[in-house]
């Protein structure tokens, strides 16, 4: 008789079946409360710029570039205007100071300067012969008053012996009085004639004054038009290098207009554009550095130009103490312009990253290495290596530099 067996509620199939159940419901326990859910991307390594964080001297500067241009400049305007006749040199030449550039020709002031010179000669002509005419109405005064003279005594000694006779009864009295009249009458003649010659002479000595003047005055400005005749040969002012000659034979120059410029070569400055960001803080005092062949040379800021153009104003800088040798006008070369004092700070180098986060935050490598976590910061100053870093970061952080532009938003890339 065959017997019932009694089936076991723990067999293999059950015992497998509840031993996965509870496997899976653990992964998905785990998965709920210790998984990383956040949004990852993979990208490849060789592919990304990773810095590290480090501690050292942060240097307030900025890098600009600058052109070398000669320490002085001479502009060269025309005085007088005229017509290039001549000439004599072109630009890049070197020069001498009263070297002759190029000459002028002027007719009308040829013109002028003739009849300037021919009023001289008229003038000097008639303050001869004024004085001349003066020197002969003297003589003739002189001899009138001298025959004056003469009469009078005549009349004086006639007087007297006719006033003897005429208490004697001598001479009749009419006779008297006639000579007593002649004598007073020569009297009244030569006091006339002495005013007269006074007059005159006043009047000479002043028309002799006028003339001077005029012929002075005439003078001046003949020797001032002769001047002006030299000035129509430009000549260097001083020694340097003709840089350039704005002008050819047969053109047209009008007084004042700038045909070149002469370049002293005894010193060289430096001339740098520079972002109208930093226009508060750029003036005259401020120190930079200039490396040429392999050294430093000091500079010092010693002129800014506040107008701003196209975004940029300009500096002029000269050097401390030496001068390069080999630096040529027209070289440009980069410049540290030093902002600020130096200081101990965090610093994260330079990237791209800054214009997909404007520094707000970072991805930073994990200690495993193979993934880059989100991270907050704090970034202050820079400068054109280095970021200053405020918070969120240490020394030893490996952070990732170059662009964040095609990460997304995620918050975590696995490498």
């Amino acid at each position: 008789m065959d017997r019932k067996l009694e089936k076991k509620f723990w067999n293999k199939k059950r015992i497998l079946m509840i031993g996965g159940g509870a496997v899976v419901a653990m992964l998905l326990l785990y998965t709920l409360l210790f998984a990383d859910h956040r949004a990852t991307l993979n990208v490849e390594k060789d592919k990304i710029t990773i810095s590290t964080v480090k501690k050292g001297t942060f240097d307030v500067y900025i890098a600009v570039t600058a052109v070398v241009m000669p320490l002085k400049t001479i502009r060269l305007d025309a005085i007088e205007g005229g017509y290039v006749s001549r000439k004599y040199l072109d630009g890049g030449s070197m020069v001498k100071e009263g070297d002759s550039i190029l000459r002028l020709d002027n007719q009308h002031m040829m013109m002028d300067f003739v009849n300037h010179e021919t009023e001289i000669y008229r003038l000097r002509n008639e303050l001869q012969n004024t004085r001349l005419s003066i020197r002969q109405q003297e003589f003739t005064m002189q001899q009138t008053i001298s025959d004056i003279d003469a009469k009078i005594a005549a009349a004086q000694d006639l007087y007297d012996r006719n006033k003897q006779l005429v208490e004697e009864k001598i001479v009749a009295r009419q006779e008297f009085n006639k000579n007593k009249f002649e004598l007073e009458g020569l009297l009244r003649q030569k006091d006339i004639q002495l005013q007269s010659q006074r007059y005159q002479q006043d009047n000479a000595k002043m028309q002799i004054t006028q003339l001077e003047g005029t012929l002075a005055r005439t003078q001046r400005n003949l020797d001032l038009m002769r001047e002006n005749l030299n000035s129509l040969i430009v000549r260097a002012p001083v020694s340097g290098q003709l840089s350039s000659i704005d002008v050819e034979v047969g053109s047209s120059i009008t007084a004042g207009q700038n045909i070149g410029q002469i370049d002293d070569l005894n010193g060289f400055k430096l001339r740098a554009d520079i972002d109208e960001h930093y226009v508060s803080q750029v003036f005259a005092g401020l120190k930079a550095t200039f490396e040429f062949d392999g050294k430093s040379y000091e500079m010092l800021v010693t002129k800014v130009y506040p107008e701003v153009k196209s975004g940029r104003f300009q500096a002029d800088m000269t050097f401390q103490k030496d001068t390069p040798e080999g630096i040529r006008r027209g070289q440009s070369s980069p410049i540290r312009l030093v902002l600020g004092k130096s200081a101990e700070a965090i610093l994260l180098p330079l990237g791209g990253f800054f214009s997909d986060t404007g520094g707000n935050w970072v991805y930073v490598v994990d200690k495993s290495g193979n993934r880059a976590v989100k991270r907050n910061i704090s970034l202050g100053r820079k400068n054109p290596l280095y970021f200053e870093v405020l918070e969120g970061l240490q020394p030893g952080d490996q952070v990732i530099t170059s662009s964040y532009e095609n990460f997304g938003n995620k918050d975590v890339l696995s490498f």
